[in-house]
């Protein structure tokens, strides 16, 4: 299976250009943003427990990062609420579920072999640096050779100048909406870029959002594919 497998490519997925489907699991839907692969894919998904639904036990062989969107998420290490960043590199073992339900954005066999960071992060505990530009703030999730994952927080009216993601770039509204010269992203919307792409983005009425970048240059993605036939 391949879903915006063109990594040279940039790519928009607007909530409404988006449709669940059901996953072999009773219970577990999924918005399939990008995958190369079958049921064990280099994929990225947002992916919906019904309240009561569980995933069976199984091993990370490429890593998994996820951000809870709505709901509570569980595994046997703990209850994640809704704005909890986690961490799962490659190898780790867990059996996901949901008492109430959730949603959550997950990234799959994605993780350079050596970044073994395995934690968790809730956003309310995170601490906001300047933006580089009037009224933008971002906030670090995680860091590794050149790979940033943040949170992004623009003010009502802020804009950033015209520039580029040397390493590509991808992007989740979680609250309010972004503008570039290619179009408007309101919240739900999912965004990739590829090396290189230049935007000049602002936000009308303010906006929150997931950003990871520097993740899509070839030597990456070759990592990625290393990962996952392992």
């Amino acid at each position: 299976m391949r879903i915006n497998a063109d990594f040279d490519q940039p790519v928009v997925m607007r909530p409404e250009e988006m449709k669940w489907v059901l996953s072999p699991l009773p219970g577990v839907e999924r918005k399939m943003l990008d995958r190369v692969g079958e049921e064990v894919a280099r994929a990225t998904s947002l992916v919906r427990y019904a309240p009561g639904s569980f995933f069976d036990p199984h091993v990370h062989g490429g890593g998994e990062e996820f951000l809870v969107i709505e709901g509570v998420f569980s595994d046997e290490h703990g209850d994640f609420p809704a704005g909890t960043y986690v961490r799962n590199p490659i190898g780790t073992r867990h059996k996901p579920h949901s008492r109430d339900g959730c949603i959550i954005l997950v990234k799959l066999h994605q993780f350079d072999p050596a970044d073994t960071a395995h934690f968790s992060v809730h956003m309310d505990d995170l601490d906001f640096e300047d933006g580089g530009a009037p009224g933008v703030e971002f906030a670090w999730l995680h860091d590794f050779e050149g790979e940033s994952v943040k949170i992004v927080r623009w003010a009502a009216g802020s804009s950033y100048p015209l520039h580029s993601h040397d390493g590509g770039s991808e992007t989740f509204i979680l609250q309010g909406s972004l503008t570039d010269e290619h179009g408007h992203y309101p919240a739900g919307s999912w965004e990739r870029t590829p090396p290189g792409w230049c935007h000049q983005p602002y936000s009308e009425k303010g906006c929150l959002a997931w950003v990871k970048t520097g993740h899509l240059t070839p030597g990456k993605l070759g990592k990625y594919a290393q990962a996952a036939a392992g």
